[in-house]
């Protein structure tokens, strides 16, 4: 079937709708809304059987729903309308949830149903639920309204009449003098949930040390007490600030943008003050916690028999200079324990999506930065590869991309989540990009597939990866049991009678390839090309960069969106 996917930015969840509609044969197209004539031009050119729109936050115009059949996901159960359908849910506390998908009309959320499934909403932030059960859910909605589309003999259920039997529930937007916190009176249960239910966008929009702040991300702290609103202790470039009852962490901020100002970037808490940061305490917590303490950090280990977890999970998936070196302190941790076997990751959001482009655009010198975030990353990716005393697993229960999915390439093994979308490709940051690929991803897939999925720069899914050997084993479970999952497999491996002989026979094939072409001139290589993108006045890098941090249209992204080969690396 010919099927055109509208969205307004192409996000995860276009991605992993656009992934897997081409892994079912079906001629996909992307259009990235800008304006109704580009949509109008759009539908022209593809002249769809069908238009599927993941996720929208304009309505379409009459002349397109009526030319031809639409469908709208919303991240909502049937009879939820409203643009904060999301928000709202988490705000409220609302653990049983939904997502529909229906045909545009006149009214925003109120045409015919064509599908819908549940799903369940654990308390986690809104953009790893929408990233993950959300898009579960909304993924077998699409695919089931898309089946009943193509059969041609199912006739939707319009969301008025007899047969309808649940209610108009539509909400407002969800603005933010609700979402504010009042730090003198909400409890820090109630404070973690406003956070979690703006961690993404918008933000909760907040006074701090005279200026205005989104606060982006919320997680509870329960020993550290004070003042209300004070802020009381730095940990992993996060703040923790008291609550009426207790304090929240707060990992990332966003200064509100100023009149004529140009738009402010989510950074780690502690960059983001700066010098107006006065001296904190760092409380830093212990890397291998008691089993049952509740302690929040964003790297911990933990071990179970043969079997070490190394789990991290950074906001958004970005690894800044910072985050490469101290995930390399605990994984030279890790190697000091007696296990045979060490779990790389195994969380339930983003693995990783390589270097901070953020933190690399806030700095004094973004080329400077940059150079010194590779390196850090291939620091940390070289250890892996020359681990050669145990096996080591990557386990993605989330999405990752560019240099995220070649640190997970360095593992012997990698396992992700049925759900996980891939883009192992650098293209779209105009970036030749490092983390010894050039060795790893040939290694794993040939030459002539390495080629492809790094130039055609589109998203792969999990399944289509296993297929094509760039991961080991899908693991068809929920995004709450992939970690247990993953343990209880690791466990089976290490207990497995061939594995001391799978370490022998890495550690000689180690050896043999480094005798035929050492890391170093791998390294060597791809930072020689990278130097030169991070350097060079001219390089598109800089100018793809400051787009994609600032949320701005990038012709390299909407190119490759809809197929076409993204714009070359220099």
């Amino acid at each position: 079937m010919r099927i055109l996917l509208v969205a307004s930015a192409y996000n995860s969840l276009t991605q992993r709708v656009h992934a897997e509609l081409r892994d079912r044969r079906h001629a996909v197209d992307v259009h990235l809304v800008r304006d109704d004539d580009g949509l109008r031009a759009a539908v022209r050119r593809s002249a769809p059987e069908l238009v599927v729109a993941p996720m929208l936050r304009t309505a379409l115009p009459r002349d397109v729903w009526s030319a031809v059949v639409c469908l709208i996901v919303h991240p909502g159960p049937p009879g939820d309308r409203g643009p904060s359908s999301l928000d709202w849910a988490i705000h409220e506390g609302a653990v049983d949830w939904g997502v529909t998908v229906l045909q545009a009309g006149e009214v925003m959320d109120a045409g015919d149903v064509w599908a819908a499934a549940a799903c369940q909403l654990p308390p986690v932030g809104k953009s790893d639920l929408y990233r993950n059960e959300v898009s579960d859910a909304a993924l077998a909605a699409v695919l089931l309204a898309v089946e009943r589309f193509g059969s041609g003999t199912y006739t939707p259920r319009p969301q008025s009449g007899p047969d309808w039997r649940v209610p108009d529930h539509t909400r407002p937007y969800l603005r933010q003098e609700v979402r504010r916190i009042d730090w003198a009176r909400d409890t820090t249960d109630t404070a973690v949930r406003k956070l979690r239910a703006a961690d993404s966008r918008p933000g909760v929009l907040d006074e701090l040390l005279g200026d205005e702040w989104f606060l982006h991300g919320g997680h509870p702290e329960r020993r550290l007490h004070g003042r209300p609103g004070e802020l009381l202790a730095t940990r992993a470039g996060a703040i923790c600030r008291a609550t009426a009852d207790g304090a929240v962490w707060i990992p990332e901020l966003r200064r509100r943008r100023r009149p004529g100002g140009p738009s402010g970037i989510k950074l780690p808490a502690v960059t983001a003050l700066g010098d107006a940061l006065p001296s904190l305490p760092e409380a830093a917590a212990p890397l291998m916690p008691a089993p049952d303490d509740p302690v929040w950090s964003d790297i911990r280990y933990r071990e179970d028999g043969p079997v070490g977890l190394l789990r991290f999970s950074f906001p958004g998936g970005a690894m800044s200079t910072a985050h490469c070196r101290r995930l390399l302190d605990a994984y030279r941790f890790a190697l000091t324990r007696p296990t045979s076997v060490l779990v790389l990751g195994g969380g339930r959001d983003f693995f990783s999506n390589g270097i901070h482009l953020n933190v690399i655009e806030a700095a004094a010198d973004p080329g400077a930065e940059s150079w010194a975030n590779i390196n850090a990353m291939d620091d940390l990716v070289e250890r892996i590869l020359t681990t050669t005393d145990r096996l080591v697993v990557a386990a993605l229960g989330g999405n990752a991309a560019a240099g995220g999915v070649m640190l997970a390439l360095a593992a012997d093994e990698v396992w992700c989540r049925q759900g996980v979308v891939l883009n192992p490709h650098y293209r779209l940051m105009g970036l030749h990009g490092s983390e010894y690929w050039t060795y790893t991803l040939p290694r794993r897939v040939g030459d002539v597939e390495a080629r492809r999925l790094t130039g055609q720069a589109l998203p792969v899914s999990a399944a289509a990866a296993e297929r094509s050997g760039l991961v080991d084993r899908v693991l068809p479970c929920t995004p709450q049991e992939f970690g247990r999952e993953a343990r209880r497999l690791a466990g089976l491996l290490a207990a497995s009678p061939a594995v001391q002989a799978r370490i022998a026979a890495k550690k000689a094939a180690r050896e043999a390839d480094e005798s035929v072409k050492p890391l170093a001139d791998h390294r060597y290589e791809e930072l020689a090309v990278m130097h030169r993108q991070f350097f060079a006045p001219d390089s598109p890098y800089h100018a793809l960069r400051a787009a994609f941090v600032r949320k701005q249209p990038s012709p390299a992204h909407a190119a490759t969106a809809v197929g076409r080969p993204a714009p070359a690396a220099p």
